[in-house]
Protein backbone atom coordinates (compact mmCIF):
# COMPACT_ATOMS: atom_id res chain seq x y z
CA UNK A 1 0.00 0.00 0.00
CA UNK A 2 1.25 3.49 -0.87
CA UNK A 3 1.21 5.76 2.13
CA UNK A 4 1.02 9.55 1.78
CA UNK A 5 4.17 11.46 2.66
CA UNK A 6 4.38 12.95 6.12
CA UNK A 7 5.62 16.49 6.76
CA UNK A 8 6.35 18.15 10.09
CA UNK A 9 5.59 21.86 9.89
CA UNK A 10 8.19 22.87 12.44
CA UNK A 11 11.90 23.56 12.71
CA UNK A 12 11.93 22.67 16.43
CA UNK A 13 14.58 20.07 17.12
CA UNK A 14 12.51 18.86 20.08
CA UNK A 15 9.46 18.10 17.91
CA UNK A 16 11.64 16.48 15.27
CA UNK A 17 13.26 14.20 17.84
CA UNK A 18 9.88 13.27 19.32
CA UNK A 19 8.33 12.44 15.95
CA UNK A 20 11.20 10.07 15.14
CA UNK A 21 9.91 7.84 17.96
CA UNK A 22 7.04 6.77 15.69
CA UNK A 23 9.61 5.44 13.19
CA UNK A 24 7.77 6.98 10.26
CA UNK A 25 9.73 8.66 7.48
CA UNK A 26 8.98 12.38 7.38
CA UNK A 27 10.23 15.66 5.99
CA UNK A 28 10.58 18.92 7.90
CA UNK A 29 9.43 22.27 6.55
CA UNK A 30 9.51 25.70 8.16
CA UNK A 31 6.06 27.30 8.39
CA UNK A 32 5.94 31.03 7.65
CA UNK A 33 3.52 32.08 10.39
CA UNK A 34 3.24 35.23 12.48
CA UNK A 35 3.11 33.98 16.09
CA UNK A 36 2.02 37.30 17.61
CA UNK A 37 -0.94 36.80 19.98
CA UNK A 38 -4.17 38.54 19.01
CA UNK A 39 -5.58 41.14 21.41
CA UNK A 40 -7.16 39.38 24.38
CA UNK A 41 -6.35 35.92 23.01
CA UNK A 42 -6.15 33.26 25.71
CA UNK A 43 -2.99 31.10 25.77
CA UNK A 44 -4.98 27.91 25.08
CA UNK A 45 -6.66 29.45 22.04
CA UNK A 46 -3.34 30.87 20.84
CA UNK A 47 -1.68 27.44 20.88
CA UNK A 48 -4.50 25.89 18.84
CA UNK A 49 -4.63 28.75 16.32
CA UNK A 50 -0.89 28.66 15.73
CA UNK A 51 -0.72 24.86 15.43
CA UNK A 52 -3.42 24.99 12.78
CA UNK A 53 -1.88 27.97 11.01
CA UNK A 54 1.50 26.23 10.79
CA UNK A 55 -0.04 23.06 9.38
CA UNK A 56 -2.11 25.02 6.84
CA UNK A 57 0.88 27.07 5.71
CA UNK A 58 2.93 23.98 4.88
CA UNK A 59 -0.03 21.97 3.54
CA UNK A 60 -0.65 24.74 1.01
CA UNK A 61 2.64 23.90 -0.71
CA UNK A 62 2.53 20.15 0.00
CA UNK A 63 -1.09 19.26 -0.88
CA UNK A 64 -0.40 15.52 -1.27
CA UNK A 65 1.09 15.17 2.20
CA UNK A 66 -0.22 14.67 5.69
CA UNK A 67 1.05 17.69 7.61
CA UNK A 68 1.60 18.03 11.35
CA UNK A 69 1.64 21.46 12.97
CA UNK A 70 2.22 22.09 16.65
CA UNK A 71 2.61 24.97 19.06
CA UNK A 72 3.17 25.37 22.77
CA UNK A 73 2.20 28.32 24.96
CA UNK A 74 2.89 28.48 28.67
CA UNK A 75 0.33 30.22 30.87
CA UNK A 76 0.77 31.93 34.22
CA UNK A 77 -2.08 33.91 35.77
CA UNK A 78 -3.95 33.79 32.46
CA UNK A 79 -1.10 35.37 30.51
CA UNK A 80 1.12 33.68 27.91
CA UNK A 81 4.79 33.04 28.63
CA UNK A 82 6.85 32.69 25.48
CA UNK A 83 10.39 31.59 24.71
CA UNK A 84 12.77 33.80 26.68
CA UNK A 85 15.35 34.28 23.93
CA UNK A 86 18.00 35.53 26.36
CA UNK A 87 19.34 35.00 29.87
CA UNK A 88 17.74 38.04 31.50
CA UNK A 89 14.27 37.14 30.29
CA UNK A 90 14.73 33.51 31.38
CA UNK A 91 15.69 34.67 34.89
CA UNK A 92 12.58 36.83 35.07
CA UNK A 93 10.38 33.97 33.89
CA UNK A 94 11.71 31.50 36.44
CA UNK A 95 11.43 34.06 39.24
CA UNK A 96 7.78 34.59 38.34
CA UNK A 97 7.12 30.84 38.10
CA UNK A 98 8.84 29.65 41.28
CA UNK A 99 6.50 28.25 43.87
CA UNK A 100 3.65 28.41 41.35
CA UNK A 101 1.71 26.16 38.99
CA UNK A 102 2.16 26.85 35.28
CA UNK A 103 0.03 25.34 32.52
CA UNK A 104 1.74 24.46 29.25
CA UNK A 105 -0.77 24.28 26.40
CA UNK A 106 0.58 22.06 23.62
CA UNK A 107 -1.62 21.90 20.53
CA UNK A 108 -1.21 19.65 17.52
CA UNK A 109 -2.98 19.93 14.16
CA UNK A 110 -3.04 17.36 11.36
CA UNK A 111 -4.10 18.24 7.82
CA UNK A 112 -4.55 16.17 4.68
CA UNK A 113 -5.66 18.21 1.69
CA UNK A 114 -6.51 15.34 -0.65
CA UNK A 115 -9.19 14.00 1.72
CA UNK A 116 -10.18 17.27 3.36
CA UNK A 117 -9.12 16.02 6.80
CA UNK A 118 -8.31 18.75 9.30
CA UNK A 119 -8.23 18.44 13.08
CA UNK A 120 -6.57 20.14 16.02
CA UNK A 121 -6.33 19.04 19.64
CA UNK A 122 -4.69 20.52 22.70
CA UNK A 123 -3.02 18.75 25.61
CA UNK A 124 -2.59 20.86 28.77
CA UNK A 125 0.22 20.04 31.17
CA UNK A 126 0.27 21.51 34.68
CA UNK A 127 3.74 21.97 36.09
CA UNK A 128 4.37 22.79 39.73
CA UNK A 129 7.62 24.71 40.06
CA UNK A 130 9.64 24.51 43.27
CA UNK A 131 10.45 27.61 45.34
CA UNK A 132 13.76 28.12 43.59
CA UNK A 133 16.65 30.10 44.98
CA UNK A 134 18.57 32.63 42.90
CA UNK A 135 21.55 30.26 42.86
CA UNK A 136 19.42 27.40 41.57
CA UNK A 137 17.99 29.57 38.80
CA UNK A 138 21.42 30.80 37.72
CA UNK A 139 22.96 27.32 37.86
CA UNK A 140 20.18 25.80 35.77
CA UNK A 141 20.27 28.53 33.15
CA UNK A 142 24.06 28.52 32.91
CA UNK A 143 24.14 24.76 32.34
CA UNK A 144 21.06 24.31 30.14
CA UNK A 145 20.62 27.67 28.33
CA UNK A 146 16.95 26.84 27.56
CA UNK A 147 16.31 30.11 25.76
CA UNK A 148 14.36 28.44 22.95
CA UNK A 149 11.92 26.73 25.34
CA UNK A 150 8.59 28.22 26.41
CA UNK A 151 8.83 29.35 30.00
CA UNK A 152 12.54 28.42 30.09
CA UNK A 153 11.41 24.89 31.00
CA UNK A 154 13.42 21.97 29.62
CA UNK A 155 12.06 19.06 31.62
CA UNK A 156 13.71 16.33 29.55
CA UNK A 157 17.10 17.26 31.03
CA UNK A 158 18.20 19.23 34.13
CA UNK A 159 14.96 21.23 34.19
CA UNK A 160 13.24 18.30 35.86
CA UNK A 161 15.11 19.30 39.05
CA UNK A 162 13.19 22.59 39.10
CA UNK A 163 9.84 20.89 39.56
CA UNK A 164 7.65 19.44 42.29
CA UNK A 165 5.27 17.69 39.87
CA UNK A 166 4.06 17.30 36.29
CA UNK A 167 0.40 16.51 35.71
CA UNK A 168 -0.57 15.36 32.22
CA UNK A 169 -2.27 12.64 30.19
CA UNK A 170 0.65 12.61 27.74
CA UNK A 171 4.26 12.73 29.02
CA UNK A 172 5.59 13.93 25.66
CA UNK A 173 3.36 17.02 25.55
CA UNK A 174 5.61 19.13 27.75
CA UNK A 175 8.59 18.49 25.49
CA UNK A 176 6.66 19.92 22.55
CA UNK A 177 4.66 17.29 20.67
CA UNK A 178 1.98 15.15 22.37
CA UNK A 179 2.62 11.81 20.67
CA UNK A 180 -0.49 10.04 21.96
CA UNK A 181 -2.75 12.65 20.38
CA UNK A 182 -0.50 12.96 17.32
CA UNK A 183 -0.72 9.21 16.71
CA UNK A 184 -4.51 9.31 17.08
CA UNK A 185 -4.85 12.19 14.61
CA UNK A 186 -2.54 10.48 12.12
CA UNK A 187 -4.67 7.33 12.31
CA UNK A 188 -7.79 9.44 11.73
CA UNK A 189 -6.06 11.01 8.73
CA UNK A 190 -5.27 7.55 7.33
CA UNK A 191 -1.69 7.03 8.47
CA UNK A 192 -1.28 4.30 11.09
CA UNK A 193 2.33 4.04 12.30
CA UNK A 194 2.07 0.37 13.28
CA UNK A 195 0.37 -0.55 10.01
CA UNK A 196 3.11 1.23 8.05
CA UNK A 197 5.83 -0.54 9.99
CA UNK A 198 4.12 -3.93 9.65
CA UNK A 199 3.97 -3.41 5.90
CA UNK A 200 7.68 -2.68 5.85
CA UNK A 201 8.64 -5.58 8.04
CA UNK A 202 8.90 -3.37 11.12
CA UNK A 203 11.46 -1.11 9.46
CA UNK A 204 13.08 1.84 11.15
Amino acid sequence: MAWPPLVLASTSRYRRELLTRLRLPFDVRSPEVDETPQPGEAPAALSERLALAKARAVAAVHPQAIVIGSDQVAELDGQPIGKPGDHETAVAQLRAMRGRSVVFHTAVAVLRHDTGFEAVRRVPVTVRVRSLSEVEIETYLRLEQPYDCAGSAKCETLGIALLDAIESDDPTALVGLPLIVTSALLRAAGLDALAVLAGHGGGA
